[in-house]
């Protein structure tokens, strides 16, 4: 058609001017890949896989037996691979805000827990000592499969306090009132004498 103005992409296109790869990287950064109920433990690791994303809290029912609610996303990121010295490893880390009862006040509060954890791979407990300091044990099942909704959960529990303590609760008022001051009670002195100068009266 005359006249008719052909789109800016398609003229730099046409004239090899641009390459549209790196426009497409800049503009639609590539979407983390949806965490999967099951993975092959090993072949991750081969891979130097990598998932990160969202998981909502009550998709974790062991986590949320635990907890005062069920509410909230935990921000996750798994990381596969192997360090210098040939360990298999991923790198596990989870923000989760978990509700938890104070056991001060026994009020429900929010309490941001962070993860930040190596786990090496491990086909058998006789490897556990080979693995470097800083690496804690993850022990794959024989059928090599591994489940990153479990991974996570279980390193969120590990995270939990022993026992939860809000640092903004306030005690209730009837713990922290004084006690009232009992007023003594009028009682006769015990001295013998004054015992026997009363029988002497009588």
């Amino acid at each position: 058609m005359a006249g008719a103005v052909m789109p800016l992409a398609a003229r730099l296109r046409s004239a090899g001017a641009v390459d549209f790869n790196w426009l497409k990287t800049y503009y639609f950064p590539v979407m983390s890949a949806t965490l999967p109920e099951s993975v092959d433990a090993w072949r991750m690791v081969s891979a130097r896989r990598s998932f990160q994303g969202s998981l909502p809290i009550a998709a974790m029912r062991r986590l949320c037996e635990v907890l005062a609610d069920d509410a909230g996303v935990a921000q996750y990121e798994l990381d596969f691979g192997r360090d210098e010295y040939g360990t298999a490893y991923v790198d596990v880390r989870v923000q989760a805000p978990l509700w938890l009862v104070c056991q001060r006040t026994l009020e429900p509060f929010i309490m941001p827990v962070t993860v930040d954890s190596r786990l090496g791979m491990i086909r058998s407990e006789r490897e556990e000592s080979a693995l470097p300091p800083g690496c804690e044990p993850l022990l794959v099942a024989e059928d090599d499969k591994l489940s990153p909704i479990d991974v996570i959960e279980d390193e969120l529990l590990l995270a939990l306090p022993l026992v939860p303590v809000n640092p903004d609760g306030e005690l209730p008022e009837e713990v922290t009132r004084p006690p009232e001051e009992e007023t003594p009670t009028e009682r006769r002195p015990d001295n013998p004498f004054a015992v026997l100068r009363e029988l002497k009266k009588n």
